[in-house]
């Protein structure tokens, strides 16, 4: 059997974007490798396929051996079929140069029926193209679906003891959708091998297709004539906007137009930038520093989610918290304290010891500044939800929170540098260039949150003790920064 030309995911990559689909078979050096939060993601999405399975019991895997020889695991999958196999995983089909691999082939008394697997919590127009490139496949190859679903995790289930797969997993039917989309297969399948058969790289422009539906990883050689900062990092502009610009030839900030329709905010940040220009509103950043009560309390959480839930009153993709640290000003010249939690990832669920010594070190008076205060309450509320024991105690800190971002959402105080931005990693070296995350082995919190669930799952590789300092230091410096931003905004 000859090998294919596509594959179920390369059709699909050629379908968001035909210049990837190209550099991917011919100019594969030129991509970047998945980060640690993408990869993650590949880790979760295997993790559920594997579950999944345990819906349709018994069945005979027929996953190849080496990735790069699936035609063995269409051969096997036809003999299987021959054999009278009712469930098969990884069901492997190839037509017309088109491979596809289904996650569950399933037979009973209806007849064939096929289950794609996916770890979102709903479906997309993506996964219906992805069904339906799949039917293309399996049908022309003489198996007569009589349907075909998206097997998608249900973000309302909570786990209460073992995992009811059941419960966790939603079936949805998209053979109707898959029906409508059918007739258009067989073209783009042709203008797709056309692509890959191609002498030269087509001629596809930067556009929104680069973000979605996934990022592309060919990013950093399509964007490389866009300049570092660019209309493109124009605070909340749409994409549409953004490309307006772009196509007009308005790539920096000098070119716009004085009348193009940008927000107060957005001209702000424009015309800092070309002017150099600082924006401080002294009256109400005293104001703000003023009503603050001591002692002060500068806290941040960290957090991390799993698709498939791992302690009981948790659910999919609940952000569960493990780790905080939390700097105390007991006074304006007072001494500066530090006190700090990181769970262990031993199997115990981490929020009920993160609770009781985030309450004790919390104590009862005093303001307590987070930065963007919907995350915090939201995590504290969702706490007192699930262990109202500890209500009381959680019910007080969220009554003390102060949001430290509001100067900065706010345009109270606003600097070039900033970039339009008000989160904490571009105020601090606005204001604080002397402090930076840069030297840090952990520097953002996607990183720190996928460190502690590789180590919750088992999965982690490298020094443990090494990177549970990371992530202390990390968090810790979350914290120190909020303490001096505030310095800061004291002085004016």
């Amino acid at each position: 059997m000859e090998k294919h030309i596509l594959s179920k995911s390369t059709f699909l990559k050629g379908c968001q974007c035909t210049k990837a689909l190209y550099l991917s078979k011919h100019n594969r050096a030129l991509r970047e490798e998945p980060d640690a939060a993408v990869q993650a993601i590949f880790t979760q999405g295997k993790k559920v396929g594997e579950l999944a399975q345990q819906l349709f019991p018994g069945g005979v895997d027929c996953t190849p051996v080496s990735v790069f020889d699936f035609q063995e695991a269409v051969v096997r999958t036809r003999e299987e079929i021959a054999k009278g196999t009712k469930v098969i995983y990884e069901a492997a089909f190839q037509f017309d140069g088109v491979l596809a691999a289904l996650d569950i082939l399933v037979k009973d008394k209806s007849g064939w029926k096929g289950y794609e697997v996916k770890s979102s919590t709903s479906v997309t127009e993506t996964y219906e193209l992805d069904a339906t490139i799949q039917y293309f496949a399996i049908t022309n190859s003489g198996i007569a679906l009589k349907d075909i679903s998206i097997v998608h995790i249900n973000n309302q289930y909570e786990k209460n003891g073992a995992i009811d797969v059941h419960e966790l997993f939603t079936i949805t039917s998209v053979k109707d959708r898959v029906l409508e989309l059918l007739p258009g297969i067989p073209s783009k399948v042709a203008e797709l091998k056309a692509v890959l058969y191609a002498k030269k790289i087509p001629d596809v422009d930067i556009g929104p297709h680069c973000s979605s539906p996934y990022a592309c990883d060919f990013v950093g050689h399509c964007w490389q004539h866009i300049p570092d900062y660019s209309v493109f990092n124009i605070a909340r502009l749409t994409d549409t906007k953004k490309f307006d610009l772009y196509k007009k030839n308005i790539i920096n900030f000098i070119d716009i137009p004085e009348d193009y329709p940008l927000n107060e905010n957005q001209w702000m940040q424009v015309n800092s930038e070309l002017n150099t220009t600082t924006t401080i509103d002294k009256k109400k950043i005293k104001e703000f520093v003023n009503d603050l009560k001591y002692p002060l309390y500068f806290m941040d959480f960290e957090t991390f989610a799993t698709a498939i839930p791992v302690f009981n009153k948790s659910k999919p993709y609940q952000q569960l918290v493990f780790q905080y640290s939390l700097h105390i000003l007991p006074a304006a010249k007072g001494v500066l304290q530090h006190k700090e939690f990181l769970a262990e990832a031993n199997g115990t669920d981490p929020r009920i010891p993160f609770i009781e010594k985030l309450i004790t070190d919390c104590g009862t008076t005093g303001d307590i500044l987070v930065y963007n205060i919907g995350f915090e309450r939201g995590k504290l509320m969702e706490l007192a939800l699930s262990f109202p024991k500890y209500k009381p105690g959680i019910n007080n800190i969220i009554a003390r929170l102060k949001d430290l971002m509001i100067p900065f959402q706010q345009r109270w105080y606003y600097t070039p540098s900033m970039q339009g931005s008000y989160s904490i990693k571009k105020v601090l070296p606005a204001l604080v260039p002397e402090l930076s995350y840069s030297n840090l082995n952990i520097q953002e919190g996607g990183t720190a949150s996928g460190v502690f669930a590789a180590m919750v799952m088992g999965e982690f590789v490298g020094d443990v003790e090494q990177t549970r300092r990371d992530l202390r230091e990390y968090c810790g410096m979350d914290t120190r920064a909020m303490v001096e931003v505030l310095k800061k905004l004291r002085l004016g």
